[in-house]
């Protein structure tokens, strides 16, 4: 008897401590939960972290994420107000800011990113169809003066986007915003993550940018001749003016010398004149007299008194 009544308490006991465990819950940090009993929500939402009670086994806790969640699309091809095709790839932050609402109108993240797919998809269809490609791909700030500071061109019309790729999403965002709170989502921001051309209007752009380039290219090239040869011909120039001015410098000089060198023969010279003319008479020897050289002199030649003198006996 003793050992049933021992049984029948353990069993009181672990029916006591399950009842309890399944009683208390611990709600994380970052997250949020809903009391659910037979599959209806109980009460209201649990936001703050820590311990909490809800009655045991018949009421069943679902969580949700409290932080910030990113919804992130499929590229999707978009034809522009110009008629232009582009593949438009977008993204997006949400939360839950009302998580009852959000249980009973969506349930799970998976279907809320399918949902956001489709609000946002076809907001962001709606506002690129009613724009020209321009305002797609050019930054709201963007201006002619810094498309004139960062591109050098000279036949480029240039003209800023009526509202630009900024302030687009920026509409998206408050259209989209106004759908996403009947089921407890708050939509944080879109954002353009990649704008980008079809294959066959890519490969137009390619051409024409290689074309514009080349263009540029070549009047880069040309500029740069025309440059190159003012600058050897402003060097030759300076050059022509050193190498005249250099020679007639060095005239000038030897011009000098030769009228100073004369003046120190001059003076030379004259104070002793019958050795001048004794020296250029032995000059004149040395370039007509050799070993077979055979003279007729007159007797009153200078050369013919020399010679006597000097076969004369001393």
């Amino acid at each position: 008897m003793n050992k049933i009544i021992r049984l029948f308490f353990l069993f009181v006991l672990a029916g006591v401590a399950i009842t309890v465990w399944d009683g208390f819950f611990i709600l994380p940090e970052g997250q949020q939960a809903v009391i659910t009993q037979f599959g209806r929500p109980v009460g209201e939402p649990v936001t703050q972290a820590g311990l909490k009670f809800k009655t045991p086994f018949i009421q069943v806790v679902q969580y949700f994420d409290k932080r910030v969640l990113i919804w992130d699309g499929d590229p999707n091809q978009i034809p522009t107000n110009d008629k232009t095709f582009i593949y438009m790839d977008n993204t997006a932050r949400w939360r839950i800011t009302d998580p009852l609402r959000f249980l009973q109108a969506v349930g799970t993240e998976k279907r809320a990113n399918s949902l956001l797919n489709d609000i946002l998809a076809g907001t962001v269809r709606d506002l690129v169809n009613k724009n020209e490609l321009i305002e797609i791909i050019r930054s709201s700030d963007w201006s002619p003066d810094y498309m004139a500071a960062t591109v050098q061109t000279r036949d480029m019309v240039v003209v800023p986007p009526k509202l630009g790729r900024d302030k687009i999403s920026q509409m998206v965002l408050e259209t989209a915003a106004k759908i996403t709170p009947q089921y407890g989502i708050e939509l944080l921001d879109v954002m353009f993550k990649r704008v980008n051309y079809i294959e066959s209007v890519r490969l137009k752009v390619y051409d024409r940018m290689i074309s514009e380039r080349k263009r540029i290219a070549a009047e880069k090239r040309s500029t740069g001749e025309g440059r190159k040869a003012e600058i050897l011909g402003r060097v030759d120039r300076e050059l022509q003016e050193i190498t005249s001015t250099a020679k007639r410098e060095a005239t000038e000089v030897r011009g000098q010398a030769d009228a100073e060198a004369t003046k120190i023969y001059g003076k030379a010279y004259s104070s002793h004149a019958e050795f001048y003319a004794f020296q250029k008479s032995l000059e004149s020897y040395r370039n007509i007299i050799n070993k077979n050289t055979s003279l007729v002199l007159s007797a009153n030649s200078d050369l013919f008194r020399y010679l006597d003198d000097r076969k004369a006996p001393k």
